[in-house]
């Protein structure tokens, strides 16, 4: 890793050798690597190692942004004219106003030392451990075992000066048996805390249920997993949770502020600074986090902000810039949910007919402004019958609001779990979901999944 003076250093020479009326620049490093396994077999090792550096300039509200992995003086001097020359060309921004001024960054531990323990030798030894485990109940296992180390420092011409390092390691599990499948996930900055017993038997418990039957799709009673929660709150935070969406008039939070939307138990926030998710302290402006509640006991109340969707307001950040060139917008990126009263045994216990969830995959919109979305269930999809699981079922498609789905929400977990799909093809930046399970009196499934 670069180190916090050598990265800081680095940035502020540009920012200072700028011609530029304003200057940010980002500095991104990455030291990761993935394994792969499919069919109880270790097939994949690759790992990388990169830093980019990311220039934002400004002259006379006309922006350009660039980006190189190649860090010497010469050829960042000639990525700075670059981009000088380009934003010279390019048409005035006239909603911008101004890149953000320094706050006070809260100081918060987000690296452990022990990720560099994480050689492949040992990554293979931990899955061939998990092989044994499945093989003894006749199963085979695929997945994949993601760990990196990450550096952010950010610098703008304003006094901007933030750095951060992060750890993170992130284990997806799916378990099979003649067509029955069960998932488990892990995500965390702490590779001590990784169980893999655990994480086996929550998947293998599910796979050994049986061969899926066929059921006919229609309106249920559900009861989704934390997985699928998490699926749901991310996309709720993509469509509608943040400023831009509001300003350009396609989020289902438009005129809604004050008003009850969902069921009074449904509270979902954004907090960047809460250690039962993963922290993060600043954005990518290198403004510090704040939190934000976009719907609290069912009302719809806030959303989040960058420097330009703020300055359009007159509004500070609430620390939820990404990355530039970001044109979708201040999105929320450290979700959570609200705890409830109940356990997932209860829950369960209370359904008369109903579809028990894992997880959802290839979820996409169908009507933004409603928060439609479409999806498959998948590793786990069972059919509940006067308060017990009695089989798994086919895989089916759902199409449904997810307002609409809250609105019908009768119970929520006490437990909730932190989930992550990771990152595998981007710049690695492990951002996690805090869900608890919820049971929705009501979730429309539209089809029978081929998959």
């Amino acid at each position: 890793m670069t180190g916090r003076e050598t990265c800081l250093r680095l940035l502020k020479d540009v920012v200072r050798e700028s011609p530029a009326d304003q200057t940010e620049v980002l500095l991104l490093t990455e030291d990761s690597s993935l394994t792969r396994f499919a069919k109880s077999s270790v097939h994949q090792h690759v790992a990388e190692k990169n830093r980019t550096l990311i220039l934002r300039v400004v002259i006379d509200k006309k922006i350009a942004v660039l980006s190189t992995n190649l860090l010497d003086r010469s050829s960042i001097r000639d990525l700075v004219k670059k981009a000088i020359s380009i934003a010279r060309i390019q048409h005035p921004n006239e909603d911008f106003v101004s890149l953000p001024n320094p706050k006070p960054i809260p100081q918060i531990d987000t690296f452990h030392e022990n990720i560099k323990s994480l050689t492949p030798a040992r990554k293979v030894r931990i899955i061939k451990d998990l092989f044994k485990m499945v093989r003894g109940k006749g199963l085979e296992a695929s997945g994949s075992f993601s760990n990196g180390a990450v550096e952010m420092a950010v610098a703008n011409s304003f006094g901007v000066e933030a750095y951060q390092n992060y750890s993170d390691l992130v284990f997806h599990l799916i378990v099979e048996k003649d067509g029955g499948s069960g998932y488990a996930s892990y995500v965390s900055r702490d590779p001590a805390q990784l169980d893999i017993d655990s994480l086996a038997k929550e998947a293998i418990v599910k796979a050994l249920r049986g061969e899926p039957a066929q059921i006919e799709p229609g309106e249920y009673e559900v009861i989704l997993e934390p997985y699928a929660v998490s699926d749901l709150l991310s996309f709720l935070g993509y469509l509608g949770f943040h400023a831009l969406a509001i300003q350009e008039g396609r989020s289902f939070f438009c005129n809604e502020f004050g008003r009850k939307l969902v069921d009074s138990r449904v509270t979902i926030y954004d907090d960047g600074l809460d250690p039962e998710g993963l922290q993060i302290p600043f954005d990518f402006e290198g403004i510090p986090k704040q939190r934000v509640t976009f719907l609290e006991e069912g009302v719809a109340k806030g959303v989040t902000y960058d420097s330009f969707t703020g300055n359009r307001e007159g509004k500070n950040s609430t620390g939820h810039g990404l990355i530039a060139p970001n044109t979708e917008g201040p999105i929320p990126i450290n979700l959570f949910m609200q705890g409830g009263e109940s356990s997932l045994e209860e829950m369960v216990r209370s359904v008369r007919k109903g579809i028990y969830v894992t997880r959802f995959h290839y979820t996409n919109v169908v009507e933004p402004m409603k928060a439609v979305l479409t999806g498959m269930t998948r590793d786990g999809t069972f059919l509940i019958e006067e308060g017990e699981i009695k089989r798994p079922i086919k895989n089916l498609r759902f199409t449904e609001s997810v307002l609409r789905a809250l609105s019908r929400v009768s119970a929520v977990s006490r437990e909730r779990k932190i989930c992550s799909e990771g990152t595998v093809y981007s710049r690695r930046f492990i951002t996690g979901v805090v869900a608890p399970a919820i049971k929705v009196d009501g979730f429309n499934f539209s089809g029978v999944s081929a998959l």
